[in-house]
Parts: C-alpha cells; sequence; structure tokens
C-alpha cells in the first residue's frame, strides 16, 4: 500500500518516532523560509535533499536521518518532500517577484548531486530523491512550474510538449496541480491561481468578442466608422489557440442560438422542465436520449453512435428503472455518460468515442454535445474537468503538434465554459 491515508495513519500511530523528526525539519524549513532570500534558500534545499551532504545545521541532519531510516520511508518520502517544497513555494506564491524561484526550485530534482556519497544516508537520501521523479506529486510541481513560469502561449511551437500549455487550462488545475496529500493551504492557493487565470481569459475574451460585435454592427450599418481611412481600429489578440475564425464560432457556437431560437442554456432548461414530468428513470433516460442526439449529425448518428448511446443509456443503473429521477440518478447518469463521451477513467483511458466524435462532427459541436449534459446538472461540471485532466495527463509529453485535437478541445471547452459559467456575457 502506498496511499496518503496510509502515511496519514502511520504518522498518527507512530507520533513519538519519525513523525517528530518530521516536525523538526518543517519547523526549520518554515523559519528558514521567513528570513532567506530565494537564492539562500535553493542553495539550502540542494545541500538538504539533493546532494544529501554538507548540510550546516546538525540537528536537522539527524533528524532527516532519522526520516531515511524509517521503515515506510519508500513510501512517505514522496510526501514529506512534497510538503518540504511546498513550504517554500506558497511563501514564493504570496509574493508575486519571488515566482521565478518556483521553477528553479523544481529543477534542482533533475540536477545531478554533487560529490561522492560517503555514508549511507547521502547515498538513501540520493535514492530516495530519483523515486520522487516517478511520482504524480513531482509531475504535479513540474506543472505549477510550468503555470507560474509562464505568460500564455499563442506561439506556434509545435514541437514543445503538450505539458507546456498547463496554464492556459485552468479547468484542469485541481487535478493537474494538487494531489491526495496537498495541503488545505495549497489547495487555497491553486484555487486563487485558477481564479485570476481564468478571470484574465474571460477579460481577453470578452474584449475579443466585443470587438468583433461591433464590428460585425458597423459593416451592416455601414457607419462612418467603417469607412474613415483617418479611424485605425485595432483588433484585440485572440486569447486563444484556435483561428480567428474557429474562434468566431466557438463563440457563436456557446454563446449564440444554435438552432436558431435556443442557446444551449434555453436547451437545457427546457429539457429540464419536459424531464421533471417523467413517470420514471426509465422514461427520463429516453428524454435524455433525444435532448442528445438532437445535437448529433443524422448521418453520422444513424451510421452507429446513436444505437450505441441508446444501448449504453439503457444500461445505466437499470436496477433503478422504476424509480423517479432524483438527483443522486441524475449525478451518475451523466457522469457515467462523460465516461462513454471522454474517457472511462485514469486505469483504463480508453477515448476512442471522443476521438471519434471530434473527427466526424467537428470539436465545436462535440465539446457543445458534451456542455449539454453540464448544464443540465452542474454538479458533474467538476467531473468533466476530471475527465480532461486524465487525457491532458495521458498525453501531456507528446509535442503539441501531434495531439492538436485535444488542444482544439481545451480551447473550445475553455471558451464554453467562460460563457456559460464565468463572468462571460454575449
Amino acid at each position: 500500500m502506498d496511499s496518503w491515508s496510509d502515511y496519514y495513519n502511520r504518522r498518527i500511530t507512530n507520533c513519538q518516532t519519525t513523525f517528530l523528526e518530521e516536525q523538526t525539519l518543517y519547523d526549520h524549513l518554515l523559519d528558514r523560509v521567513r528570513v532567506e532570500t530565494p537564492e539562500e534558500l535553493l542553495a539550502r534545499f540542494q545541500a538538504l535533499f539533493v546532494n544529501g551532504n554538507n548540510y550546516s545545521d546538525h540537528e536537522i541532519w539527524q533528524a532527516l536521518k532519522q526520516i531515511v531510516d524509517a521503515p515506510y520511508v519508500e513510501k512517505d518520502f514522496k510526501f514529506i518532500l512534497n510538503r518540504s517544497s511546498h513550504i517554500f513555494i506558497n511563501h514564493w506564491l504570496m509574493q508575486p517577484k519571488l515566482h521565478g524561484a518556483i521553477p528553479q526550485l523544481v529543477a534542482l530534482f533533475d540536477q545531478p548531486s554533487n560529490g561522492q556519497a560517503r555514508s549511507r544516508t547521502t547515498q538513501r537520501i540520493r535514492e530516495l530523491l530519483q523515486d520522487f521523479r516517478d511520482t504524480e506529486q513531482y509531475l504535479a510541481l513540474k506543472r505549477l512550474a510550468n503555470v507560474v513560469s509562464q505568460s500564455p502561449d499563442l506561439g506556434n511551437e509545435g514541437q514543445k510538449p503538450l505539458g507546456s500549455l498547463i496554464r492556459r487550462y485552468p479547468c484542469l488545475y485541481n487535478y493537474n496541480l494538487l494531489t491526495t496529500d496537498s495541503t488545505d493551504e495549497q489547495r487555497r492557493t491553486v484555487r486563487q491561481i485558477k481564479r485570476h487565470v481564468q478571470r484574465q481569459f474571460e477579460r481577453d475574451l470578452a474584449r475579443y468578442a466585443t470587438f468583433k460585435l461591433l464590428d460585425s454592427h458597423v459593416l451592416e450599418g455601414k457607419t462612418l466608422l467603417s469607412v474613415s481611412p483617418s479611424r485605425e481600429v485595432r483588433t484585440p489578440r485572440n486569447p486563444t489557440l484556435l483561428s480567428d475564425r474557429h474562434l468566431d464560432r466557438a463563440l457563436q457556437q456557446f454563446g449564440g442560438k444554435i438552432d436558431g431560437a435556443n442557446t444551449y442554456r434555453d436547451l437545457a432548461q427546457r429539457f429540464l422542465t419536459y424531464s421533471s414530468h417523467a413517470g420514471c428513470y426509465r422514461d427520463f433516460k429516453h428524454d435524455l436520449y433525444e435532448y442528445l442526439v438532437s445535437s448529433v449529425d443524422s448521418k453520422y448518428g444513424r451510421s452507429q453512435f446513436n444505437q450505441r448511446l441508446y444501448g449504453y443509456l439503457q444500461d445505466i443503473l437499470a436496477e433503478h428503472d422504476g424509480q423517479m429521477v432524483n438527483d443522486v440518478l441524475m449525478i451518475g447518469t451523466c457522469c457515467r455518460l462523460l465516461n462513454f463521451l471522454v474517457v472511462e477513467n485514469t486505469q483504463n483511458p480508453n477515448h476512442a468515442v471522443f476521438v471519434d466524435l471530434t473527427g466526424n462532427l467537428g470539436i465545436t459541436t462535440t465539446i457543445g454535445l458534451l456542455l449539454k449534459i453540464v448544464l443540465i446538472c452542474r454538479k458533474v461540471k467538476p467531473y468533466l474537468e476530471k475527465q480532461f485532466s486524465i487525457l491532458f495527463k495521458h498525453y501531456e509529453t507528446c509535442a503539441r503538434e501531434s495531439v492538436t485535437w485535444l488542444i482544439d478541445s481545451l480551447e473550445n471547452l475553455n471558451v464554453a465554459f467562460s460563457i456559460n459559467f464565468g463572468s462571460l456575457s454575449l
């Protein structure tokens, strides 16, 4: 067993042993972070955890020695090192001028150790650090470093890995920047970063959308503005990685009337009103099927998809078919639909249906189909974010140019969420 709950329980039951040494280590780092510069702290971190020798404070060295000699250290050290890292990171995050120290700290994990390992403790620390590079805690630290070290990347850098784009997608932060052992403070910090990045994107998108709307009105009205050569209008920057044409379509799709009369929110409300009269859960699932396939191209739907979707829906929680619909059934149904349409789970990241949908219906229409589900059950929005986090993690080391379908999907998801769940109003 290698879970956070196991580690936590061991700390409770063995509080007189390594717990005291851990707390000594954390208290020491907290004391140093308040008074030392990032340069001094980075050198201290490197001496303690990377080189594993020549540390200036003998008491702290002895505490670390006790920690690495503990019987469960191979399972526990990733949690200890992660918390130690965040003691520095949380302090630096409160001061934007110090954000640059965070990627420098994370980069230390990939640096070779200096000097020979002249003691068993030093050799053990280096082995444990090597193991740390294969953990989810390490990957989350690397993603956080990408978030704080980058401006939104709009360049055509197709050879860079997908993971370098993590800053662009705040909907992924909860599942990509946090781990099971993240503290409440870390979770609050990630929420603050997420809020800041989301708001900035929505402001940039609103400027772009407003200009496009005004520009279309100007062209239709043939006002003086449209013919005056002395009046130069500067187009706001497209804040996405989509082309202007594809972004304009996404804005219209997620914020406009998709059938000439109704927005996605209108359709969701109409479905909720209509389905509230369903006699039982089985009837509800039939209504839900009709609601979803109305957005699917009839030719594609007839080929196989509609039949597969109908069969999948009928099998969901079939033992409850005779019951009235309640919140539990609604949430369970929508979550399982997202498993089917996006990706099964972390252990089985099968996403063939999603790839097939994007290839045949187009990415914007596919994201619209997912949006229809979230709009009738807003409690599953975090679940959809988790599904895309699974895909992001699955492909994060791939070159961007090889996963353009996923990048375009995430960009469309950003736009859809900003219009329907954020502050953006069209």
